[in-house]
């Protein structure tokens, strides 16, 4: 018997967000436009039902309540690209760390080009913050969801910037 899948999309104040659960479990987050987004056809029916606790905390977020998710997650991928996405979560609210660190903590500290790749294609977005990852120079390089959602992400958890 195959996965059960639904998606719901719920307004932010950044844009609309596609939620998708897999078996009841949150399992992808996408914005519109966002590199590496699946198939639409791939989401499931709408239903908003098994969405309630991440939009709570996402709401909570926006409203600049809430500082770490705490969310049952179903991640697809890799197991060197659910190691990556792990240490995702680690990185602070507010605080950024680069490619070569992550590739450090993970133990493979020439993997920074490799832990890129696992990030951009992080299924779940804001709530495993890829956003907060940036370039040696701590420029801002690569995002699914465009440069521009980056700055914007940073600067809100910065306090520079208000949605």
């Amino acid at each position: 018997m195959g996965q059960s899948r639904q998606h719901t999309v719920i307004e932010t104040p950044y844009e609309p967000f596609t939620l998708v659960a897999t078996d009841g479990v949150l399992s992808g987050l996408y914005m519109t436009g966002q590199r590496h987004r699946p198939a639409e056809e791939t989401f499931g029916e709408r239903d908003d039902r098994p969405f309630g606790a991440a939009v709570e905390q996402l709401e909570a977020y926006f409203q600049g309540e809430l500082k770490e998710f705490d969310l049952p997650l179903d991640l697809h991928g890799t197991p060197f690209q659910r190691s990556v996405w792990a240490q995702l979560r680690k990185i602070p609210y507010g605080e950024t760390r680069t490619y070569g660190e992550l590739a450090e903590a993970l133990g493979r500290p020439g993997a920074s080009r490799a832990v890129g790749l696992a990030n951009g294609k992080n299924p779940v977005g804001v709530i495993v913050p890829c956003h907060r990852v940036v370039g040696a120079d701590g420029s801002l390089t690569g995002y699914g969801g465009g440069l521009p959602r980056k700055r914007r992400l940073l600067d809100f958890e910065r306090g520079t910037a208000l949605f």
